[in-house]
């Protein structure tokens, strides 16, 4: 099946290209973002050497979904949605942090709290926890933004203020603004059957130094859900959580040795393999969304996308 893994525009007014892990952003006469989601997989912060069917669209469609849902309580980069795998903004100064908000000790925070850590990010953890138990309250853990190739490292706010990576008001915002959002993204996931876990949030500033929610929300890419049906007896027994997220493709590649760590190779995956993930990342579309996903155009992506695009640059 065709996948998008890269892209190679020349948009009218193109001032520059960022290709990250999974989106490739354009930037249009130093006012407008052209951010194109591919079907790239990225895992322990390695992208994988083949595509997902379907990936860019839905993890496109969902955050696009979720920033009018969100745009109430907390303003964002958006302007539109031209095609299935692109959403159109404002151009924003990302903050150099990324906003981690935890509400269950799941993923990386788990696996340091087995390893016996009980300080994450500067936010003490109670003792007693087990994988996937629900924490007292939701915490902040951010990372560091890392350029491509690099890992997330884990920071704590004090750090972050004390180094001025970002300011005390602004930091004092992102926190107000994150916790919103979680709240949100955490009603909504409920209506639907599904506990949000945990998620990430980015964020930037306007030219005119207004603070906006950008790239992504309540993607598989950026969160992690469980499903609410069954979820007490599983913790209660022991067993492992039903979720939709990007972790069963992490733990398929620690099954087969491979942490994004020096000297490990990337396993190969098979056909199967690939449409397997495929087939999950359109599973969490339609819960999450409550709609059934409609498969775009694929027979020539890169074409679609090139053509809706300059549409919407000569209307606008």
């Amino acid at each position: 099946m065709n996948t998008l893994t890269s892209t190679n525009f020349h948009f009218p007014g193109q001032k520059s290209v960022y290709r990250g892990k999974v989106r490739e952003v354009y930037t249009i006469n130093d006012e407008l973002l052209v951010m194109v989601a591919t079907d790239r997989l990225s895992a322990f912060d390695v992208v994988m050497p083949r595509g997902i069917p379907y990936k860019g669209q839905i993890l496109n469609q969902i955050a696009t979904r979720f920033m009018h849902l969100t745009s109430d309580i907390v303003p964002n980069w958006l302007i539109a949605s031209p095609d299935p795998n692109v959403a159109i903004g404002y151009l924003c100064e990302p903050f150099k942090v990324e906003m981690v908000i935890r509400g269950y000790l799941s993923g990386h925070a788990a696996r340091e709290y087995a390893q016996g850590k009980r300080i994450l990010c500067g936010v003490t953890l109670i003792e007693g926890l087990k994988e996937n138990d629900k924490l007292p309250e939701p915490i902040i853990t951010p990372t560091t933004k890392a350029p491509n190739g690099s890992h997330d490292a884990d920071i704590s706010r004090e750090e972050i203020l004390s180094n001025g990576i970002v300011s005390e008001s602004d930091y004092i915002q992102l926190e107000n603004y994150t916790r919103l959002l979680f709240q949100r993204g955490t009603e909504i996931a409920a209506q639907r059957g599904l506990i949000l876990v945990d998620t990430k949030y980015e964020f930037g500033k306007t030219k005119e130094g207004k603070i906006v929610l950008i790239d992504e929300i309540h993607t598989p890419d950026s969160s992690r859900y469980f499903y609410k049906e069954g979820y007490q007896e599983r913790q209660e027994q022991g067993i492992e959580q039903k979720q939709l997220s990007k972790e069963f493709v992490r733990r398929w590649l620690i099954e087969n040795g491979f942490q994004g760590k020096e000297g490990q190779s990337i396993p190969e995956m098979s056909d199967s393999y690939i449409e397997s993930v495929s087939d999950r990342y359109i599973e969490l579309y339609e819960n999450i969304i409550g709609e059934k996903f409609e498969k775009a155009d694929i027979s020539d992506i890169n074409h679609r996308i090139e053509t809706k695009v300059l549409e919407f640059l000569a209307q606008n």
